[in-house]
């Protein structure tokens, strides 16, 4: 049983990385559809779909890298945690190296990047640190 599926999303994508898989799989959920989502956006991924399998759906994201190969993800970091969670409003999220980097927050209005959240002006939990 898995008790922090956010984390193994996290750990999946940090581990496809580091040896450039260009595919990343996993059993799907909706917050790990936003997540998903908000990567897609930001241009760390290329895209993801759902694939209808058995028992679970699974979600199947295209990692994306630089021309040369050069990875576009050098750090995910999990900041929440189940123990210990944690909530920033708008005001206090500063961007993470000067911009070169996200926040992917879970907020009222679904999962945002700090740059949106910001422009929003909501808050949330600060579910990962990307750059």
């Amino acid at each position: 049983m898995m008790t922090d599926p956010i984390a193994d999303m996290l750990t999946r994508i940090r581990n496809a990385t580091r040896i450039e898989r260009p595919l990343v799989e996993m059993p799907t959920s909706k917050i790990r559809r936003g997540i998903a989502q908000v990567l897609k956006d930001e241009g760390y991924i290329w895209e993801f779909e759902e694939l209808e399998t058995l028992p679970a759906k699974t979600l199947r994201l295209h990692m994306k890298y630089g021309p040369n190969g050069e990875r576009l993800i050098t750090r995910i970091d999990r900041v929440s945690k189940p123990g210990c969670r944690v909530y920033r409003g708008y005001k206090d999220l500063r961007p993470v190296l000067g911009g070169m980097g996200i926040q992917i927050l879970s907020t009222p209005n679904g999962v945002v990047s700090d740059r949106r959240a910001r422009t929003e002006k909501v808050g949330g939990e600060v579910l990962a640190l990307i750059h």
